[in-house]
């Protein structure tokens, strides 16, 4: 009888349990829809060589929804999103360019064949130029992180030419991810060699198939699940600040440590745009040393519907200008159709639109064929 007993409360409390989690799901369903997204991120860890970093999971098929639509991804068994699988050996007389990036590289609210990746691809081969393009963007990259990439694996797959598509998040993503300081004049250093926050969890519950459903489904978790997200992200922003401002006390002073130097739609400090300058410029340095092409791509940011803003603020780009690295400024493809056109998804996290993939694929291809870039061997 006790064990009937017990049973029936079981039965009870899981039977409990769903109705408190479908009035949750009904609740935030007639709410909060359109301000709730459901973009699972699937990050696992990668070693590549030294390092370990995040990256999305491999020979994986999901989907991202938001009130503007709904998004398939699949990655290969490099946890690209690409269809194709890719070999170190190039093919012969092949065009081949690697994306660097975060989730606008990646193509967040973006169809697959629409990123400026697969659109460049198509371009290329359009001009009887056999292309590859291996899409690369990892969600929540920073520029350290796609340094570590570059340098330990992708490097491997022969590129002709390097893309890295910098965001204005980058400043602040460069500090939180800690893999890379300066010290003295500016000279970059390794500080560490892992970062994967919030890996070990996604390896843990999404090895449930229940909760992957439910991340891809459902509106009340992907609520809480996103909370919980920003929370700890602005956490790991707030101990990234104080020991990037304890590191370079003699180069930053101002209120809350740091002296805002440029600007914008948001403020950066002397610190983290020399941080990014050293990290690009070491990747300019790692890619002519191997006879690759380096192009930075200037991704914009959204201050309003119909407009945008660059993410390069004058600081960067003098010291890009300095360094004679390449880089296509977002004015330079977009200014004629600034208040007229949607440059970034209107809802959801406001990434890129895929007009404005289109524009910077078209950027990318013209310059690649007019440079006359040779497939290498």
């Amino acid at each position: 009888m006790r064990i009937k007993g017990a049973l029936v409360n079981v039965a009870l409390m899981i039977f409990s349990l769903g109705i408190a989690l479908a009035a949750g799901e009904i609740v935030v369903r007639l709410l909060y829809k359109e301000q709730t997204v459901l973009f699972p991120r699937y990050h696992t860890d990668y070693q590549y060589g030294q390092y370990i970093i995040r990256g999305t999971r491999p020979n994986a098929e999901f989907w991202h929804t938001s009130v503007d639509g709904t998004w398939q991804f699949v990655t290969n068994s490099k946890g690209f999103r690409n269809t194709k699988e890719f070999s170190y050996n190039k093919p012969a007389n092949t065009l081949r360019v690697l994306s660097l990036g975060d989730s606008h590289t990646q193509g967040h609210e973006v169809r697959q064949d629409s990123t400026f990746s697969a659109v460049l691809e198509r371009m290329l081969n359009q001009h009887k130029r056999t292309a590859e393009v291996i899409n690369t963007g990892t969600s929540g990259f920073s520029n350290a992180e796609e340094l570590a990439l570059l340098e330990n694996e992708g490097f491997k797959y022969n590129p002709d030419v390097v893309v890295l598509a910098f965001f204005a998040n980058d400043f602040e993503d460069n500090l939180k991810s800690g893999l890379f300081g300066l010290e003295g004049k500016g000279s970059l250093i390794e500080k560490r060699y892992e970062h994967i926050p919030g890996v070990h969890i996604q390896n843990f519950i999404y090895s449930i198939p229940l909760i992957q459903w439910l991340s891809e489904n459902s509106y009340f978790y992907s609520l809480f699940f996103n909370s919980t997200w920003k929370y700890f992200k602005l956490k790991f922003a707030e101990q990234a600040a104080i020991e990037s401002n304890a590191n370079s006390r003699t180069r930053t002073a101002g209120t809350g440590g740091f002296e805002f130097a440029v600007s914008t739609i948001a403020t950066y400090s002397n610190y983290q745009i020399d941080l990014a300058a050293a990290l690009l410029k070491r990747m300019q340095r790692f890619c002519t040393g191997k006879g690759i092409r380096f192009i930075v791509v200037d991704i914009p940011m959204m201050p309003s519907l119909y407009h945008f803003t660059s993410s390069m603020p004058p600081a960067l780009r003098t010291k890009l200008d300095m360094a004679q690295i390449e880089y296509i400024a977002s004015e330079s493809f977009l200014q004629k159709f600034d208040g007229v056109a949607e440059m970034h998804v209107p809802h959801g996290y406001n990434h890129i639109s895929e007009f404005t993939h289109t524009l910077i694929a078209e950027e990318l291809g013209r310059r690649i064929l007019s440079s006359g870039v040779t497939a290498s061997q």
